[in-house]
This record gives structure tokens, sequence and C-alpha cells, in this order.
């Protein structure tokens, strides 16, 4: 039901097209999707990708959008993964939280501190590669 693009939980339109073609992205890139669900303890989605495969389409601003899903939803855990010839940048929303305490981690201080570690990593493996 997750990948029924005419399924949506939103009342504001009746389709839903994010994770079936986040779906459809990692397999046409050779890569694989999963999503994994428990009662009570939440939802993973995994996404892999191999950007070096002809079918993989431009990732477009990674780093934006992961900013951009910690501001607009800071209950949600985010894990990002980014792997290119042995070498790794690893962001963990969790772990941030923790050392957070009691300071959202949606404040404009704290985004800020995210953007930048995100583009500074990113911008490591780049120069690996």
């Amino acid at each position: 039901m997750v990948l029924d693009p005419f399924f949506t939980t939103k009342d504001t339109r009746r389709f839903g097209l994010g994770l079936p073609l986040l779906a459809e992205s990692a397999r046409m890139a050779n890569g694989e999707f999963s999503v994994t669900s428990e009662p009570g303890k939440g939802t993973r989605v995994k996404a892999t990708f191999q950007t070096s495969h002809i079918d993989t389409r431009p990732l477009g601003n990674v780093a934006e959008t992961i900013v951009t899903l910690i501001m607009g939803h800071p209950e949600v855990d985010v894990l990002y993964r980014h792997r290119v010839d042995g070498s790794e940048y690893c962001l963990d929303t969790r772990e941030m939280k923790a050392q957070l305490d009691d300071v959202p981690i949606n404040t404009p201080e704290v985004i800020q501190i995210i953007r930048r570690d995100l583009d500074e990593g990113l911008a490591n493996l780049r120069r690996k590669q």
C-alpha cells in the first residue's frame, strides 16, 4: 500500500508519489528500496543507488533536502549515509538530539550547523572521487 501512488494519508490531495518515485529511481539505478514498519517503533525507509549507473537520475541538492526534512519534521529521526569509494559521510539526528538535550533540532542555530556539516561532509566526499 505504501508504494501505491493513489493512496495517501493526506487530506489535501488524492495521490502520493514520493515513495513510489524514490523506489523506482533506486531500482533504475541498480539499487534497492525497502520500507519496514513496526507499530509503536516507527517506519524505516531505505534507498540505495549505484551512482555510477547510466540510469541514475541526478540527486539534486541532497543537503538542502535533508535540512528541509529536519526543519519540517523534527520528530522524525534521519540517518543519512553517503558512501563513495570506501569513504563515508554520516548524519544521524538521533545522536544530535541526544547532545542537544532540550534544544529543538529545528532551531535556526542548529539548522545552520547541520547545513554546514552536510555541505562540508559531502564536499569532502566529492574531493575524494
